[in-house]
């Protein structure tokens, strides 16, 4: 006999069409434990599809006789189970489809330890041990997603909800960057800064964590670069207001007072976890902020990772025979899924190629090892040194992708950098007055037969 609720459910796909069409796309026949209930579930789904309802019982009857490759005990167990599909009571809808639900999520959980476990034991040719997060991460998102696209004319008013929804920003805490990004950035979001050795990715990243652990948020940082401890000096002098080489001769009376007036002005926490060079990826940080879930209540509302170039992609194998263009824009997809999973905005950085080390007027083809990751990114900008600008105690700014706003606006524009303090802050607007690169927007004259620059004034 198999099991009752595995039964239910085959009464459910036979009985109530509405049932089948909400559960069927979602359910697979190795769910089952039964290989009797197997070939009902397997009959039953191909006669949907292809005449979009529930089979009779005589076609049922018909199809299950006709099965080849089942042994005579099998043919027994069928003749016994079919009558019954028709005997069962109606069951609520809602219910059934609950049930349902929470029985895939089960059974897709449990297959996945089995296969991990085959995997483990090295009996599976085909996966590393790699693969065994990616594995059980799928299994643990089965669920029954009923949305199936946005339908434009009959969804109007959602749309139209959407339009004016003011979405959930995280400032940066420097007025030029929170007006390319119309007021931060936004869950969901990959953001890189693209700089060469030296020029400060790691001080920009610890200088924005600063700036939002100020604002009450809870901020996970990931370093695969440098150590926490490092890292967490570099925050602690910009938190602290002090140059980073005396912090070692604060004494521990006055570092423990300036921490706790800190604790005061914050309700956010801040995480900071190293991994080895090239050792970590995407499974990683979504089992570590899991982890943090379970271990300390800790839910992140930005994430972190310095930086992507050395990390590793969940998909390729190191070593294998794969090419850094496909390497590195695999890397950042799967950063930018960890966002959409956990709804979070992401920040990383990633280096410039020889080419774009020094120069002044950086490019997207400056990305060291792979177009394809501008190509992903939402929010993309190049951090530009000279001797000029470090005299001045500045850096430039040149915007390359953004999916916030107009690229063309505020396109190049300076802030002002404390490399002591790792501390970065807005300059006087005089600053930017030959720095600022904004595009006039063109109007064609029909008279003059050109382009003249002008001030948008809608369609005409």
């Amino acid at each position: 006999m198999i099991p009752n609720l595995e039964l239910t459910i085959l009464q459910g796909l036979v009985n109530n069409e509405q049932f089948a069409r909400k559960v069927l796309p979602y359910v697979k026949d190795s769910y089952f434990e039964s290989s009797t209930s197997r070939h009902i579930f397997q009959q039953v789904s191909e006669y949907f599809v292809k005449y979009g309802g529930c089979p009779t019982r005589e076609v049922l009857i018909i199809e299950c006789e006709q099965l080849e490759g089942v042994t005579q005990e099998e043919f027994g167990s069928l003749s016994e189970t079919l009558p019954l599909l028709w005997e069962g009571t109606e069951q609520n809808l809602d219910y059934l489809v609950s049930t349902t639900e929470e029985w895939c999520q089960e059974r897709a959980v449990y297959l996945a330890l089995l296969e991990s476990i085959s995997i483990h034991d090295g009996k599976d040719s085909d996966k590393n041990r790699d693969s065994i997060p990616g594995i059980l991460t799928e299994a643990l998102g089965v669920s029954f997603d009923s949305h199936v696209g946005h339908d434009y004319l009959a969804d109007y008013e959602e749309r139209y909800n959407f339009y004016h929804l003011k979405e959930d920003r995280i400032s940066f805490g420097l007025s030029y960057f929170d007006k390319i990004t119309k007021g931060g950035m936004v869950n969901k979001s990959l953001n890189v800064a693209l700089a060469g050795t030296g020029v400060g990715k790691s001080l920009f990243m610890c200088n924005i964590a600063s700036t939002i652990l100020l604002q009450g948020k809870n901020v996970l940082y990931i370093t695969c670069e440098m150590a926490e401890e490092k890292i967490a000096e570099r925050i602690d002098a910009n938190l602290l207001n002090t140059n980073i080489q005396d912090i070692i001769d604060i004494p521990k009376p006055m570092f423990e007072d300036k921490i706790a007036r800190l604790q005061k002005k914050t309700q956010g926490q801040l995480i900071i976890k190293e991994y080895p060079t090239a050792s970590a990826h995407a499974g990683h940080f979504d089992a570590l902020i899991k982890e943090l879930y379970l271990k300390k209540d800790f839910v992140p509302d930005i994430v972190f990772i310095d930086y992507l170039n050395i990390c590793v992609s969940q998909r390729y194998r190191a070593g294998s025979n794969i090419n850094s263009y496909t390497v590195v824009k695999s890397i950042a997809e799967e950063l930018r899924g960890l966002a959409v999973k956990h709804k979070v905005p992401v920040f990383s950085a990633t280096q410039t190629t020889r080419g774009g080390y020094g120069n002044s007027d950086v490019s997207l083809t400056d990305t060291s090892e792979s177009f394809g990751l501008p190509a992903t990114a939402d929010l993309m900008f190049a951090l530009i040194s000279n001797d000029e600008l470090e005299e001045m105690g500045q850096i430039m700014v040149k915007q390359l992708k953004n999916r916030y706003n107009d690229t063309n606006t505020h396109k190049k524009f300076v802030v002002g950098i404390d490399r002591a303090k790792m501390r970065l802050y807005d300059v006087e607007q005089g600053a930017q007055e030959d720095i600022l690169d904004t595009q006039p927007t063109f109007k064609y004259n029909d008279t003059a037969d050109k382009f003249k620059p002008k001030q948008f004034e809608g369609w005409q």
